[in-house]
């Protein structure tokens, strides 16, 4: 996923966890730092995280591989480093797709102990290259075997999920008395001509996710023709694509910071709790639209320091780095007990029943639909 900028040029994020408040991260990539993203803190409610260690290690830094979109502050961090010994370096690598090639690339000469980021979209890629190690939690989250992998669970742990789908600007809409679309097929109506916009899939995760949601809704064929003829409809119908999220979000949507002209928008779940004014949210998620996300952390095969890596993947298991993703990742951790903020209460609605595309067809077929999606949108 990329949500470097993902809603924080929206509006500020002011929340306090259980007895800790958020505070911004170090900007140089070592312990107590991310990558330039909102920053995540988190207190230990009254618990030490699972796989905490007690003896001092030999190998004190953990130099973890990230997308980068990865935010951690220095409290949460520390709080690491104290309960463990450990400290990180967070390496950002750009996003799940490039996180993914870069493993694959230096398999035998490692970039890192631990990698974080790797989505569904992605997974088949590392498990099948052989650039983890087995390894399994300590004391996994609670309900997080939900996400687990079918094939790879042993070398990727499930952190993190959230889903992207179409938004509607709903205040636009209301002005305009035009009842805004609810389904995929309503997109292609000319009711809704030159109204949305999305990133493109070959640039983008999000946009890759998009793809996917249309095949796992219409297929490679049947009685509808496939996701190839829906997205010729798709086009033919005024879609504007643009390279990413942010200029999709931010530059053409209405709601965005440069308040475009396109109120039908590719974002996520949780951006309606992003856009809330007067105890209101200004959008909508279609939630018959999404598609599932869940990101994995793994053991870097040949890290140089493997107890370090597993203590970390341990850690994002506990309490304190689960309650710190929805807040500050915009992401909805896979501990079933993990509290979420007030306003994704209210407003970051879930659906329920997301598409889905088995991991191991994504990595046979992907650069196949690219290609195919490419001829279709560059007419």
């Amino acid at each position: 996923m990329r949500r470097t900028t993902h809603l924080a040029a929206v509006t500020a994020v002011a929340i306090t966890l259980t007895g800790c408040s958020l505070s911004s991260a170090d900007s140089d990539g070592s312990s107590g730092s991310g990558s330039g993203s909102p920053s995540t803190g988190a207190s230990t409610a009254g618990s030490s995280s699972a796989g905490a260690s007690t003896a001092a290690p030999k190998n004190k830094q953990v130099v973890l591989v990230t997308h980068d979109s990865f935010a951690a502050p220095k409290e949460l961090l520390a709080q690491f480093t104290r309960e463990t010994g450990y400290t990180v370096k967070v390496t950002p690598s750009g996003d799940a797709g490039q996180v993914a090639n870069k493993l694959v690339l230096t398999k035998g000469s490692p970039i890192g102990d631990a990698v974080y980021g790797i989505d569904n979209t992605f997974a088949s890629r590392v498990v099948d290259a052989g650039v983890l190690d087995p390894y399994t939690p300590k004391a996994p989250a609670q309900g997080s075997q939900a996400y687990a992998l079918k094939a790879g669970g042993d070398r990727l742990t499930p952190v993190d999920y959230g889903h992207t789908c179409v938004n509607v600007d709903t205040t636009w809409f209301a002005k305009k008395k035009l009842a805004p679309p609810r389904t995929f097929e309503d997109l292609t109506k000319p009711a809704y001509k030159n109204l949305m916009v999305a990133p493109g899939a070959p640039t983008s995760s999000p946009g890759l996710a998009m793809l996917l949601a249309t095949i796992g809704r219409y297929g490679e064929g049947g009685v509808t023709g496939g996701w190839s003829v829906y997205w010729h409809k798709l086009v033919a119908n005024g879609l504007k694509i643009t390279s990413g999220w942010e200029d999709a979000y931010n530059v053409d949507f209405t709601q965005g910071e440069g308040k475009g002209d396109r109120p039908i928008v590719w974002s996520y779940d949780t951006s309606p709790a992003f856009t809330v004014k007067g105890g209101t949210s200004t959008t909508a998620a279609l939630l018959d639209t999404c598609f599932r996300q869940v990101e994995y952390a793994g053991v870097i095969k040949g890290a140089k320091n493997p107890e370090g890596a597993k203590a970390l993947v341990d850690w994002m298991q506990g309490r304190a780095f689960q309650q710190a993703l929805p807040p500050n990742m915009y992401v909805f951790p896979v501990a079933q007990d993990a509290p979420l903020p007030a306003d994704w209460q209210k407003f970051a609605k879930r659906p329920a029943k997301p598409y889905d595309v088995d991991p191991a067809t994504i990595a046979a077929k992907r650069q196949q639909w690219l290609t195919q999606w490419q001829d279709i949108t560059s007419k």
